[in-house]
């Protein structure tokens, strides 16, 4: 194997977090900055939003964890938790680690099914759900889940399940609890401070399940001291002042979400504001104007192209002025990223072009104050980061996954070469197998999965080391670049070893397209399952000249930037959408290979009945 070994790095930040939780700092951050805002739920029908601030925060999160002790929860147990981005989102969770428990959010897209295996396998004595919705997909389960003993509801008109419809289970009203926890501390306060004050940095924080795209999920356990490294050393090589703005319109269940808005908020005593549709971000973004964002490529996607339209739209003046910056701004970039000087001279153009005409159109979007811009979850294309850096957004592509707290590796501005996902975070060691595979060290590896008996399990190998199951190449400075997933790669008839998601980044850089499936493991060539973008092209399903038009468009473009044995010879339009409820792709909107493979399995030998006939 080889690759980088940095653990004197690690030194400094294991020292700033020494001995810190999450629970600790919102103590810091109710006593120190208990008037500032913490958390901002989404708008209602008229507008309004209300807001929590730190010290209301913590009270409520003190309240609700009370209220679970009183129910019988222990420390170490799982409590799981289904609803969207609400402020009692924020509480429960935090709730629960106070009482020394492992919350664990659940995707509030899963299936009856896939609710029943991680809800058995979590051995949760509660659960928290939003409302009637999740009830009946929670309901045909019950029954068999015998350690569930409580059922918190949000929306308390929901929350009347009794009888056989409850299998056993006590339903209650969230503020019920909250109420039970609020007599609890008036009695008697200090068991509640003595009782997170034994948390120490290497207990639990929470737990995410995977997406399960290549098995079951499993429960990925971190703990304070992960999550807080992982906080620290980001912030290091790529600092936001506190007490920034942040806008969480990821589920919990992700990461990236819980890193940044759960954890890292607590940190750097940011103000969260909520969205719960992800639909509704490029137009939260000017009420929000945050300085830090992290968006999966179809986010960013989406704002190349809505800009993009914006310019297509305006008078020939300022679209001609636009151009001309954007063009200079992209100069600079590609110069900066190949690691050469910018010369004087581009530069205050760049400077001038900024001022009168890339700042005011940042301002309209709303990321006017955005300095730390990321990209994760899955490969983005180079355009992509051009176009957003040739804006001034300064975007970034990072990676890592759930049992790295988040970010393993990242670019930053003095560390960055578009295409790769940067070098690792300080104090983070990556190296590669023979086979290419990617491994790594450090203290943000998880402490373990979640086993049937209750226990957590290592996955690490005796030096420390986590197989990622994630294929990808070193250069000389250590910048890592991602081809593939060590169980995804195609290997055609001829021998060819071809990343699927570099081709399907490709295809899906094109606004038409929502989602590519690359196929061609053992087949002759390369072919692509395509389906649209809804947004787009809304209730088409490929027949219309323009759609088809504009996916042979893609294809072309996509093929222009790939080898020969990488490019698309066919594709097929397939009826969308591809959704979690639909099967085809992971909460987190990965493709499950299996599953489509399975499904339009006709339709791809139909694509090769020529040549193999």
């Amino acid at each position: 194997m080889t690759g980088s070994v940095d653990n004197a790095a690690a030194e400094p930040f294991l020292a700033a977090i020494a001995g810190q939780t999450v629970p600790g700092l919102m103590e810091r951050n109710a006593t120190e900055y208990g008037d500032r805002p913490a958390l901002t739920g989404a708008p209602d029908a008229e507008g309004h939003t209300s807001t929590l601030t730190w010290g209301e925060l913590r009270e409520h999160a003190a309240e609700f964890s009370e209220g679970l002790v009183a129910l019988g929860l222990e420390p170490g147990d799982r409590m799981l938790t289904m609803m969207s981005s609400r402020p009692e989102h924020w509480i429960a969770d935090y709730g629960a680690q106070h009482a020394r428990a492992i919350p664990c959010t659940a995707y509030d897209t899963l299936s009856t099914e896939q609710i029943g295996y991680v809800a058995a396998h979590s051995a949760a004595p509660i659960v928290v759900l939003e409302g009637r919705h999740e009830i009946e997909r929670w309901q045909p389960v019950l029954a068999d889940l015998p350690e569930l003993r409580h059922v918190i509801v949000v929306e308390e008109a929901d929350c009347v399940v009794v009888g056989e419809a409850a299998h056993g289970k006590q339903f209650l009203p969230f503020s019920a609890v909250v109420a039970i926890g609020r007599e609890r501390l008036a009695d008697n306060r200090s068991l509640f401070e003595q009782r997170w004050r034994q948390i120490r940095p290497q207990d639990p924080v929470g737990m995410m399940y995977t997406s399960g795209t290549t098995g079951d999920p499993k429960g990925v356990v971190l703990t304070h001291l992960n999550v807080l490294y992982e906080a620290e050393a980001v912030n290091a090589i790529h600092p936001i002042d506190d007490f920034p703005n942040a806008l969480a319109y990821l589920p919990l269940a992700h990461i990236a979400e819980r890193e940044l808005s759960l954890y890292g908020s607590v940190v750097k005593i940011a103000h969260v504001h909520l969205c719960p549709d992800p639909r509704q971000v490029v137009g939260a973004l000017g009420r929000v104007r945050p300085e830090s964002l992290f968006g999966v490529p179809r986010i960013w996607e989406k704002l190349v192209a809505g800009v993009q339209g914006l310019v297509k739209a305006a008078d020939p003046a300022q679209r001609e002025a636009f151009e001309k910056a954007h063009a200079l701004a992209v100069e600079a970039f590609d110069l900066a990223a190949a690691g050469k000087q910018v010369p004087e001279e581009l530069a205050r153009a760049v400077a001038e072009a900024d001022r009168t005409v890339l700042a005011p159109a940042r301002s309209l979007l709303g990321l006017d104050r955005l300095t730390r811009a990321t990209s994760g979850a899955a490969p983005i294309s180079v355009e992509t980061l051009r176009f957003l850096n040739g804006l001034g957004i300064p975007l970034m592509e990072l990676w890592g996954m759930s049992e790295t707290s988040g970010a393993a590796t990242v670019c930053t501005p003095v560390a960055n070469r578009a295409g790769t996902v940067g070098p690792p975070i300080p104090g983070i060691e990556v190296k590669l197998a023979d086979d290419g595979e990617v491994f790594v060290r450090g203290p943000i590896l998880l402490a373990g999965y979640l086993q049937p008996d209750g226990s957590v399990q290592s996955p690490l190998d005796d030096e420390g080391w986590l197989a990622t199951g994630d294929v990808g190449t070193l250069d000389e400075d250590g910048f890592l670049t991602v081809t593939d997933r060590k169980k995804e790669l195609i290997i055609t008839s001829g021998g060819k070893n071809i990343p699927p998601t570099l081709i399907e980044s490709h295809l899906t850089a094109h606004p038409a397209i929502g989602f590519a499936a690359a196929i061609g493991d053992r087949r002759p060539y390369v072919t692509a399952l395509i389906v649209l973008d809804p947004d787009v092209y809304p209730g088409d399903a490929g027949h219309s000249p323009e759609a088809r038009a504009a996916v042979d468009q893609a294809v072309a473009t996509a093929n222009a930037k790939l080898a020969r044995p990488e490019q698309v010879k066919k594709y097929t339009i397939i009826p969308g959408p591809w959704t979690p409820d639909t099967g085809e792709v992971t909460p987190k909107l990965s493709l499950r290979r299996r599953v489509i493979t399975d499904r339009y399995a006709d339709v791809i030998d139909e694509m090769y009945v020529q040549t193999e006939s």
